[in-house]
């Protein structure tokens, strides 16, 4: 889901550069440095997952995880999360690129920090689980992420719009996936370490 150098406007990547800049920015204000090292294993966590990419024209299928990281880190920590993982796939792989960080940062960024709210909206609800609500968001934050991806690419012209739509499509069983792995994940730390989930005390004893 990397869009690369040069295929966004130049108009886009710096509107997106700048909704990046400011997105870490408030993130860094809000950040509880207690968290520093939960956050430093689930940005690993993240980089390493989406390392396994499937070539797709201009872009590349693989795990996104803005759902889970969103709702590990919870809102004030999941921007600079994804963001850290998106630089450094871009220094160390070439996966992306500088130019276009701002773009990257914001398809799935901001899915990690609205996957984040509803995640806690969700999980403090007597009705649902850790599980489903894990499921919950880890399918929409795809779904965003790729609605994102397509919108964006759609500003490069009629020529990417085939390509914007194609990205689209190649996502809907990515979503699947990663809403199994989300619920299943959030669901069995749940179970055996329910302080990594953030705002943890809300859940109580309940259990995915």
């Amino acid at each position: 889901m990397h869009i690369a150098d040069g295929v966004l406007p130049l108009s886009v990547s710096l509107a997106t550069s700048a909704l990046s800049v400011a997105a870490v920015a408030v993130s860094l204000r809000r950040l509880n440095q207690d968290e520093l090292p939960k956050i430093a294993v689930v940005t690993a966590s993240f980089f390493v997952a989406s390392l396994i990419h499937l070539p797709l024209g201009t872009t590349s299928v693989h795990l996104l995880l803005p759902g889970l990281v969103g709702a590990l880190l919870g809102p004030a920590a999941a921007f600079v999360s994804i963001t850290i993982g998106l630089v450094l796939q871009s220094i160390l792989f070439q996966f992306g690129g500088l130019t276009a960080l701002g773009a990257n940062g914001v398809i799935m960024g901001i899915p990690a920090i609205l996957c984040a709210l509803l995640f806690r909206s969700l999980a403090a609800a007597p009705w649902c689980s850790i599980t489903l609500a894990g499921a919950v968001a880890g399918g929409l934050g795809t779904v965003l992420a790729a609605v994102f991806l397509a919108a964006l690419l759609a500003t490069g012209g009629e020529a990417f719009w085939g390509v914007a739509r194609i990205a689209l499509i190649a996502h809907l069983p990515v979503i699947l996936i990663e809403a199994l792995v989300s619920g299943a994940s959030l669901g069995f730390i749940a179970r055996v370490k329910p302080e990594m989930l953030h705002s943890a005390a809300r859940f109580g004893s309940r259990h995915g």
